[in-house]
């Protein structure tokens, strides 16, 4: 049976985009777990493999404008919609992480709760997504040297509430958080 994997990575940020990883394995990698119960080095190792091994890959993006114009359940559909067209050899089924399914007008997709954790596919999915987002984000620190983004990624830290203080809202920012909110009103 062929099984697509999707998850997602960015979900609770304040800023950046949302990224879905869709992937379909070749053959059984060695260490794949949830992309959050592995360093960062393990990550980029394993996704270097799975880049070299998988039989397809599609990556997901949704920018944080999208996110505030259609909401936080429908940019992560919008992102697994995209990381799946990318997606060219046939399958059998969508093995999405969670509880959702926000592929359910797909007669092959169904969520799986924990799935990052025990379905190799999905596993695969998470370090990809993962490791494209934080690539992304590191990637910004000249343009937005002032948000630290090397650091958090987006995440709600200490530190990225303390530089969205400091230096007000970029066009990276979701506008509809409410810690964002909170600070241009």
């Amino acid at each position: 049976m062929v099984t697509v994997g999707i998850d997602e990575v960015g979900r609770g940020c304040w800023a950046g985009p949302v990224v879905a990883g869709a992937v379909i394995l070749s053959q059984p990698i060695s260490g794949l777990k949830d992309s959050k119960l592995l360093s960062k080095k393990q990550r980029e190792k394993l996704a270097g493999i799975i880049e070299k091994d998988a039989l397809a890959i599609g990556l997901g993006w949704v920018e944080p404008a999208e996110i505030d114009r259609i909401g936080l359940t429908g940019a992560v559909r919008l992102a697994m919609q995209r990381a799946l067209e990318q997606i060219k050899p046939n399958y059998d089924e969508i093995i999405i992480d969670g509880h959702f399914n926000f592929l359910s007008e797909n007669p092959k997709a169904r969520a799986v709760v924990r799935a990052d954790n025990s379905v190799s596919a999905v596993s695969a999915a998470s370090i990809v997504a993962k490791v494209a987002r934080d690539k992304y984000m590191a990637g910004l620190t000249g343009q937005y040297a002032n948000y630290g983004f090397e650091k958090h990624v987006g995440y709600g830290t200490a530190l990225h509430l303390e530089k969205l203080k400091l230096h007000g809202v970029s066009d990276l920012h979701r506008l509809s958080f409410k810690p964002v909110a909170a600070l241009i009103q």
